[in-house]
């Protein structure tokens, strides 16, 4: 990767490809292009020599095995931690979020995540499927987000993270703190998949400005009709939801 040209590095896709988060990928590689600026999406298998070179890092979702392989790979290299030491963007939906807190639960039990955010998962039951909406944290400036959850971690979040938002319809983290995600200077995870990026442009503009310092105003009406209609899916459910719990209490 050239100085002139923004890194957006894939880690372990063979791994961490399970919901179609490289969409994430093309999203920043795309919102990039549509402004002229160049940019290059390099993919890292399992096992590779990380650079730590790059302005973006992604890390998506996969099954217990592959996330405990990819999280042990990961560490060992070190090219991870050496880019996210000197201000390198990282971002991980799912498994990606979990194997970068400082703990989660393996095959055969709990196992030390990359340390990159202050949280913890652990099992937790019945399995988190289903859409998400989340009002996001003031400080991140997104405004809602929506996607789908798959997971079966509950995951909480110690002094050192700010969760990425609140949950409005879903579980998220958990069904006790309904909180969603994790975030610490320029390194956030969520739950999310959808691809994440391209049902919140927002969020996806937000990522690309830590990494580069600011960006040109992007207009792109099919991202922004995509989610307006994503959350107004959301919000009728969760209506329809309150609407039939109302019904109940009052039988």
């Amino acid at each position: 990767m050239s100085e002139s040209t923004v890194g957006i590095v894939v880690l372990a896709p063979e791994l961490l490809g399970t919901y179609g988060d490289w969409g994430n990928a093309v999203v920043l590689s795309k919102r990039l292009e549509w402004r002229g600026i160049d940019n290059e999406i390099l993919p890292v298998r399992g096992g590779a020599a990380i650079p730590d070179s790059g302005d973006l890092y992604l890390l998506g979702g996969g099954e217990d095995g592959p996330q405990l392989l990819a999280c042990d790979e990961i560490r060992r290299d070190g090219g991870l931690h050496r880019a996210a030491e000197r201000g390198a963007v990282v971002f991980g939906a799912c498994a990606g979020l979990q194997l970068m807190g400082t703990e989660f639960h393996g095959p055969d039990g709990p196992v030390p995540g990359l340390g990159l955010l202050d949280c913890r998962t652990v099992p937790g039951s019945p399995r988190a499927i289903g859409e998400v909406l989340t009002q996001s944290h003031a400080s991140l400036g997104v405004g809602l987000l929506t996607g789908f959850e798959n997971h079966g971690g509950r995951t909480s979040l110690g002094p050192d993270a700010v969760p990425v938002g609140s949950v409005l319809s879903g579980i998220g983290n958990s069904e006790e703190t309904m909180t969603e995600g994790a975030w610490n200077g320029r390194v956030l995870g969520t739950y999310l998949h959808g691809p994440v990026l391209a049902r919140n442009p927002r969020l996806a503009d937000l990522l690309l400005t830590w990494a580069m310092g600011g960006l040109p105003a992007l207009q792109v009406t099919e991202a922004e009709v995509l989610h307006d209609e994503r959350v107004g899916t959301a919000l009728a459910s969760t209506q329809r939801q309150s609407s039939r719990l109302t019904t109940l209490l009052r039988r």
